[in-house]
Formats: C-alpha cells, structure tokens, sequence
C-alpha cells in the first residue's frame, strides 16, 4: 500500500468522522440557538413545496439504502435466499430512483435560492458550500451507478466499499479494498466524507433535532391587556385572571 491509499482510506476517513462527532457536540454546547435550518419559507412557498418533499424523501431513501448496503454483508442476504440478481436489481431500480428524486429535488431548491430575491440574500457562503459537497455526492453516487449499469459491466460494492466501510467502523481498517474500487466510488466516497467534516457547521445539524418538547411542554396563555375583551359578556369559565 502506498503512502497516497493510507492518508485517503484510513486518515481522512477517522479524521472526517472525529469531526463530524466532536464538532456536533461542540456546536450544540456553545450554539443552540444556531442549531437551525434558517428557514425561508416565509420568503417563497410554492417551489419549496415541491422541492423540499422530493429532496427530503430521496435523501431518506438514499440514507436507508446506504446503510442497508454498507453495513449488511454479502454473506447475510446470501443467507435468507436473496441472490445477487434479485439484490442488483432491486438495488440499483429503488437507487436511481431515490437518487433521482433527490438530485431533481435538490435542484429546484437551487434555483429557488438563485432566482428567488429575498431567498438569495438569506443565502450565506455556508450554505453554498453545502449545496456543493451534498449534489456532488449525489451526482456523483448516482453518477456512478447509472454509468456502471449502462457498460453492462457494474462494480459490485459489496465487494470492495462496504467491507472496507464496515472496517473502518470496527477500527481495523482495509485500505486495499478500497483501493481496488473503479475511481467513480473513490470520488463519491472522498466527496461524502467531506461532507461529514463539514456537516455540524452548516445547517444540516437539523437533521439530529427532534420536536419531543412539544409533545410535554405547557399551554401558551394569551391574555388581553384591554379590560374589556369583547362586545360580548364574558362567559362562565372565561373571566379574567388578575
């Protein structure tokens, strides 16, 4: 192994994950009321309504199929009956898919903050550096998909990607079997995990917030500061409270 397959597939990696962890606890010590999406709706609604859900779901399905085929050996689906072609093409129909939906999704809300004034202006030098990290990952994991189906001749990650990914995990890292896989897999894993170096410094940390408060937190009183709070009598039960 050269010096080159060392720093790429075992230094950044660790270093990407340490930051993407630390970084998250220190932004939430020290920044909570950063902790936002900072967002735009009040400025333009009707392509955000189309491109957020598109984005939003693609990503999840994205998420889910990477975890899926990442962390689940070969060996596993080989066990339940699942063979490789019923695999490659359930895999590769629901990743186009989702990817497609996602890119298109993360597109509209491209334009949306370019030609949309208001939004453009709440756009920061953050913000764009994101959109650049997350659509080139994602063109270039669909990117790579697509192509390696369209040659008739795909590479199959589980071979290469995903145990060197789970090695990664497990803290005995692989680098040759990354090292063996075509460049397109090598860009798109290069890509995200400068992704995740950068992600608890952008507005993507929203994704690790959860509303739980609101299901336990107190009604909100509003109370008039007229003595009369109507043309009407006040009703039983309604009087004012001194």
């Amino acid at each position: 192994m050269s010096a080159l397959d060392i720093l790429l597939w075992v230094a950044v990696p660790y270093i990407s994950l340490a930051v993407f962890v630390v970084g998250h606890i220190w932004r939430y010590r020290y920044d909570k009321f950063g902790w936002t999406t900072r967002s735009s709706q009040l400025y333009e609604n009707r392509l955000l309504r189309l491109g957020s859900p598109l984005f939003h779901f693609g990503i999840l399905l994205v998420a889910i199929g990477h975890i899926g085929g990442l962390l689940v050996p070969k060996s596993w689906t080989e066990a339940v009956g699942i063979s490789d072609t019923a695999y490659h093409v359930v895999a590769v129909v629901l990743g186009v898919l989702a990817g497609a939906c996602t890119l298109f999704g993360a597109a509209i809300l491209v334009y949306r903050r370019r030609t949309v004034g208001p939004v453009f202006s709440a756009t920061t030098r953050n913000d764009k550096l994101m959109y650049v990290l997350l659509v080139g990952a994602i063109v270039l994991g669909l990117g790579t998909t697509v192509l390696g189906n369209l040659t008739a001749d795909p590479h199959d990650y589980r071979e290469t990607v995903s145990p060197w990914f789970r090695s990664i995990l497990i803290l005995r890292p692989e680098p040759a079997l990354m090292a063996a896989a075509p460049l397109g897999f090598q860009l798109h894993v290069l890509v995200a995990f400068a992704l995740f170096a950068f992600w608890p410094f952008s507005r993507l940390v929203h994704v690790f917030s959860m509303p739980l408060g609101y299901l336990t937190r107190p009604y909100v009183v509003y109370r008039s500061r007229d003595e009369q709070l109507g043309s009407r009598p006040t009703r039983r039960g309604w009087e004012r409270v001194p």
